[in-house]
């Protein structure tokens, strides 16, 4: 069994972070140059903490398989960032954001982490600002907020539709200040395909280069992952086609343990699926839901109506009648699952009857169409691209789709794996989001990570390791890697089969949807888990891989991702059947109140599942983290 010892510090909640940073262990400017750090990724958070580290004085060795950062998925976050700032004087505080993002979690996140979330997220406005990030402001010049789901004040800052795209160039430009002062080292075309650990501790990884396929070593100190989240197992996401589980996956089959799988979060507003062979989704803000109204038509007799004929008295706002305090803005697992509701009652529009209706005809005439343009231009844009339809003249559609993952590697206070050296921050841990995550808080997380908590905990790590003795790629365990990983590529191209490996994936995503998707059961769920590991021995006997390994093959990097995807998908069904009761993302129908909303088990699932990593062919063990909470209390969640 793995060890799993959170590292909380002990007093209370508002003193924690201030406390751990007095009590943690420092480096010297003049002996920070002499330790080695690998980062993998390099979007927000891996961007961010690159460029802080190296600020620092570490050497920085940075990984992305993009052919620049700047392609990082970070740039799709367009709605906003959260901070505590209370500039509207509307009540917020640091207090309101932490019990908002413990809340909008349904009560499943560790209550240290998301606190010190809270609390640093002031900071991160103010940095970026220094970085040129071009916020949205107002008349007078200050920043401007907005509102977003599960809050009721305004603490959402944003650069129109983009904000993701700017808060990125922002850490880019930091982190390319860094590289051409030669304190990071930076690898783009580069894929990390397993992680070595020596003795107990992670020092380095293995990696190809995706244009040569060439083969690499590298050690380090500490290896931090940076590398996003999981969501493309569902084949169907709002995430960037490459996007992948690589990295984590290997590093669970490594030691690290991967916590609650299974929570995965379904965004409200996606564009709906147009067609069987479609590649990906796309995600329409939520911001959008800001001064869109959402509905359906009443009668299902009228969903084959245009909508502007449709009368207001016909139309259900079907969120604003069920949940009245939040509206609109109600949590994205809430929203997501009441949209399905009214299309499974036979109300839904557009293609196949999946689809709601998001208006802006009453923003429109109440504030204008200049003002409408100036908030979300870029996505009507963006929507009128795809659909070719306007919508500022007819309501968009929207569905709900795969967008974040909650689950990822276990890490502790520190953002440190139970693999010791090991770091894991951003979208690819699991610490500070719970069952659901509240929209405008992966950017929060990100930055948070990488700027300003990862910087000085690792720290307290490395001061503990003697580089002199860092053990160099020679060292027998790299050579297992190594070796390991090309078996894995040869056995995927000595497989002459007929099906390709997006074939796969996409039979695999339609299973997970169906049967672990926005809503799971226990006859799905065990249906799944007999029906992936048949799905993934095909696989491995009937995938056809062309080409070579010595070369770019963008094939072959398919199908790695692709039997990465299919043992995941394994422990998420697993995960989502262990956890007999409702919260947040994961909805279990068999535990729901009797209005049809979630339905948790606190007295026997207030706990982190941590899989553990047992070998080929062996069930995972099943390590139990208490989430223990101090200063609130586990209430049943409303928005009503």
């Amino acid at each position: 069994m793995a060890t799993l010892n959170a590292h909380i510090p002990s007093g209370p909640l508002a003193q924690k972070w201030t406390r751990h940073r007095n009590e943690s262990r420092l480096i010297s400017p003049a002996n920070k140059r002499k330790y080695k750090i690998i980062v993998v990724g390099a979007g927000l958070a891996g961007a961010s903490a690159s460029a802080a580290l190296a600020e620092l004085g570490y050497e920085v060795h940075n990984f992305v398989y993009h052919d620049s950062p700047r392609r990082a998925h970070s740039v799709a976050a367009q709605g906003g960032i959260n901070a505590a700032k209370n500039y509207q004087n509307d009540g917020d505080s640091v207090w309101r954001l932490f019990y908002d993002t413990i809340k909008g979690g349904d009560f499943r996140a560790r209550e240290a982490n998301v606190y010190r979330l809270a609390e640093v997220s002031v900071q991160i406005i103010d940095h970026c600002v220094a970085l040129g990030v071009p916020f949205a402001r107002e008349y007078g010049g200050l920043l401007d907020n907005r509102s977003f789901g599960g809050a009721q004040v305004s603490r959402t800052f944003y650069a129109r539709g983009q904000t993701g795209q700017q808060l990125l160039l922002g850490a880019y430009s930091a982190l390319c200040r860094m590289i051409a002062a030669g304190q990071v080292k930076s690898y783009t075309h580069t894929e990390m395909l397993d992680l070595v650990v020596v003795d107990g501790h992670a020092k380095g990884i293995i990696a190809r280069d995706l244009r040569t396929g060439r083969i690499t070593r590298h050690n380090a100190d500490a290896v931090v992952l940076a590398t996003g989240g999981y969501a493309n197992v569902f084949y169907l996401s709002t995430n960037a086609l490459n996007s992948n589980a690589t990295a984590i996956w290997r590093a669970y089959k490594r030691g690290a343990c991967f916590a609650n799988p299974c929570f995965t979060q379904i965004h409200p507003t996606c564009i709906p699926v147009s067609g069987e062979y479609q590649s990906k989704l796309t995600l329409m803000s939520e911001s959008l839901r800001n001064d869109g109204r959402i509905w359906v038509p009443k009668r299902p007799e009228d969903c084959r109506k245009h909508p502007n004929d449709i009368p207001e008295s016909d139309r259900d706002y079907y969120l604003e009648r069920m949940y009245p305090a939040y509206g609109n803005l109600c949590p994205r697992d809430i929203a997501s699952r009441a949209a399905k509701k009214v299309c499974d009652e036979g109300r839904g529009v557009g293609p196949g009857g999946r689809g709601v209706y998001l208006d802006f005809s009453d923003a429109i005439k109440r504030l204008g169409i200049a003002k409408i343009r100036e908030r979300y231009g870029n996505l009507f844009d963006m929507y009128h691209e795809i659909t070719g339809e306007d919508a500022y003249q007819v309501p968009m559609r929207i569905y709900p789709a795969v967008h974040y993952t909650m689950g990822g590697l276990w890490v502790d206070y520190n953002l440190m794996s139970n693999l010791p050296g090991l770091f894991v921050i951003g979208e690819a841990n699991f610490s500070d989001h719970g069952a659901n995550r509240l929209g405008a808080s992966a950017l929060m997380q990100g930055l948070a990570d990488g700027f300003f908590i990862l910087p000085l905990t690792i720290g307290n790590y490395l001061a503990n390791v003697n580089p002199a003795q860092r053990p160099s790629t020679d060292h027998p365990a790299f050579a297992d890697a190594e070796q390991e990983v090309t078996r894995r590529l040869q056995r995927l191209l000595n497989s002459r089969g007929k099906r390709t490996p997006t074939d796969f994936h996409r039979e695999l995503g339609r299973l997970l949807w169906d049967h672990c998707g926005m809503a799971r059961n226990k006859n799905g769920l065990e249906f799944a888990l007999r029906r992936i590991p048949e799905l993934r021995d095909q696989f491995w006997h009937d995938v056809n891989v062309p080409g070579e390994a010595s070369s770019l093959n963008q094939a072959l990097e398919k199908a790695n991702r692709v039997a990465d995807f299919l043992e995941l998908a394994e422990l998420m069904c697993l995960d989502a059947l262990h956890r007999e009761e409702s919260c947040g993302g994961h909805f279990r129908e068999e535990h729901q109140l009797p209005d049809g909303e979630a339905k948790r088990d606190d007295e026997h699932f207030a706990y982190v599942a941590a899989w553990e990593y047992a070998g080929p062919d062996r069930a995972p063990i099943l390590n139990k983290e208490p989430l223990v909470y101090e200063e609130v209390r586990m209430t049943t969640r409303s928005y009503k």
